[in-house]
């Protein structure tokens, strides 16, 4: 395959194997911060990092420097903090959506309409048109999109488009006749064939989906290669050194460890595979050890047991506000869901299950307790967005040592939706980070690329202000919810390590601790919401190497020579 230049950039940068950390580092002229392992700030103008890329001395001014380190990294007085974690994101799916049709700009249905033209037209080789990112919600449709929206486009191919949360897809006539799809096609247990004038309308909702998944055609190895190099691009460049993939399929673990193996995989990833079954393919009989120096290890399984709140796929106990026949779709049945948690928890894998609907939430926490009856010790069930909560439920998220997997960045653009679809009496519970902490359950925090933006610095305002980046609304959406800002700080570091088990070598910058951190212009606990926006990473370091720098970084590739993507994040909004 012939890279375009920017794409071949990008190949140079991250295919390149990072040379070996030299003994006795001395990164100095810092402002650093970190959170120690109680969660308490410490300040330091100098780091030391061992052969091994740990971090073994943090000094403060008029401490003795090393006499003589190997090598000197002067950080011109920039502000030094621990690589940031997101805890719940998509890692191949984030790479595939920079490769193809991206819909998430688009502000109206004729525009998003433009853009596909345009690009059936830039790429006439493509058997499939395919992207993502569309938002009825956002177009103000008041409706799904149709086929016949497509169809009048004139492109004599399938188009296929997972909305923004991934939990619907959008498809053309072709593309149904392609799959087969007919008036006496029925919906499948777990979702939803959208249905105008007794025809299927060319949506498709959470397990119905994979009625057209299935007749796409599948990328190659080399795609998802290159698609896990432009993935580590961009979360590098954002300050990102380890993520949670949330659903990792055999074939992204393959891609994981092919870039392993050749000394490219560059960002930390946790895994947790899509499903029981690709659990016990991928890792066995219990969680992989830890891989390519800390880089890479399977230590759980994701479960889905609702769907989004945009598609009305959430479970809710009662019915939607503005869609007063629905209720949403349980995607797992009571025992279903126990039976799954089960057979992870007994081969020591954690279990982490996403529940958007209060329905679906509480489900979930009574599912926990039932399980965790049966299997104690240090478990850290995880929930996966905890969106919307019936109040009388919240007090269980205290129990069993529960991890709240939240995504700060999902309550500014839900919010006008979330008001829509619950009404005023039903939103005490949702989005609800400060009541769920006060129970005792820890926040790990997240973006959930690519659904939304994998910009850890606009989560942390998020997570402060509960304010969008227009400063709306003033004083911030139920603002008693926000946690102040070393919380926020410590949902995307300490915590979101602890979240994954990998408190003892990452998320802080103490002594024996992995030196993963970033140099960048603010600093998050003193600077004003706009400039923490509007951050710029420097620099983002590895286990004490340079793993990205701003001046070496490649230009945004194009999406020429874009392959098809697998379907890859289900999730919220």
């Amino acid at each position: 395959m012939t890279f375009p230049k920017a794409v071949a950039a990008a190949l140079a940068l991250l295919l390149a194997p990072i040379a070996p950390a030299h003994a006795d580092t001395l990164v100095d002229n810092v402002d650093g911060l970190t959170l120690d392992a109680d969660g308490r700030v410490l300040r330091f103008t100098g780091l030391v990092i061992d052969d091994e890329g740990r971090v073994t001395r943090l000094l403060r001014r008029g401490d003795e420097r090393p006499e003589r380190p190997d090598f000197i990294k002067d950080g011109g007085g920039q502000v030094l903090m621990p690589g940031l974690i997101d805890a719940h994101g998509h890692v191949m799916g984030l790479g595939f959506g920079a490769m193809l049709l991206d819909l998430s700009s688009t502000r109206s249905l004729a525009e998003a309409q433009e853009a596909i033209r345009a690009y059936a037209a830039a790429n006439p080789d493509l058997p499939w048109i395919m992207g993502r990112g569309w938002n009825q919600e956002v177009w103000g449709l008041g409706r799904f999109p149709t086929a016949a929206d497509l169809d009048s486009l004139g492109i004599d191919k399938p188009i296929w488009l997972e909305r923004v949360d991934g939990h619907a897809g959008w498809a053309n006539s072709r593309a149904m006749q392609v799959a087969g799809i007919t008036p006496a096609t029925r919906s499948p247990a777990g979702g939803r064939i959208e249905v105008s004038a007794g025809r299927p309308s060319g949506v498709f909702v959470d397990a119905a989906m994979e009625l057209i998944d299935r007749h796409r055609p599948a990328p190659l190895a080399r795609d998802r290669d290159r698609a896990l190099m432009l993935a580590q691009e961009r979360l590098l460049s954002f300050g990102i050194t380890t993520v949670a993939d949330m659903g990792s399929t055999l074939e992204d673990w393959q891609a994981f460890r092919r870039a392993g193996d050749a000394g490219t995989l560059n960002v930390r990833i946790i895994s947790y595979a899509a499903g029981v079954e690709a659990m016990a393919l991928i890792a066995g009989g219990g969680p992989t050890p830890w891989l390519y120096e800390d880089r890479l290890r399977m230590i759980g399984v994701k479960l889905y047991l609702d769907g989004a709140l945009g598609s009305r796929g959430a479970w809710l106990k009662l019915p939607y506000a503005d869609a007063p026949r629905e209720r949403g779709l349980p995607l797992l049945t009571e025992s279903q869901l126990r039976n799954r948690m089960v057979r992870a928890a007994m081969d020591g894998f954690q279990v982490a299950a996403h529940a958007i609907g209060d329905a679906a939430n509480a489900e979930l926490l009574s599912a926990i307790d039932d399980v965790a009856a049966s299997f104690g010790g240090d478990r850290r069930w995880r929930i996966e967005h905890a969106q919307v909560v019936d109040l009388p439920d919240i007090a269980a998220f205290g129990r069993h040592g529960i991890i709240a997997s939240m995504q700060p960045v999902h309550q500014t653009s839900d919010r006008l939706m979330a008001e829509a679809r619950l009404g005023p009496d039903r939103l005490g519970g949702a989005y609800a980070w400060a009541s769920i902490a006060g129970t005792g359950a820890r926040l790990a925090f997240g973006s959930d690329f690519p659904v939304e933006s994998p910009d850890p610095f606009a989560g942390l305002v998020t997570a402060f202000t509960r304010m969008d980046a227009d400063g709306e609304p003033f004083g911030g959406w139920r603002p008693e919810e926000a946690v102040n800002r070393q919380a926020a700080l410590d949902g995307f570091t300490r915590s979101a390590a602890h979240a994954g088990f990998a408190e003892d070598r990452i998320g802080t910058l103490t002594p024996g601790m992995r030196a993963d951190f970033i140099l960048v212009d603010v600093d998050p606990l003193l600077a004003s919401p706009a400039a923490l926006r509007a951050a710029r990473v420097s620099e983002t370091w590895v286990g004490g190497r340079p793993a990205w720098v701003r001046d070496r970084a490649p230009e945004r590739p194009s999406q020429d020579a874009a392959p098809l993507m697998p379907g890859e994040a289900r999730e919220t909004r």
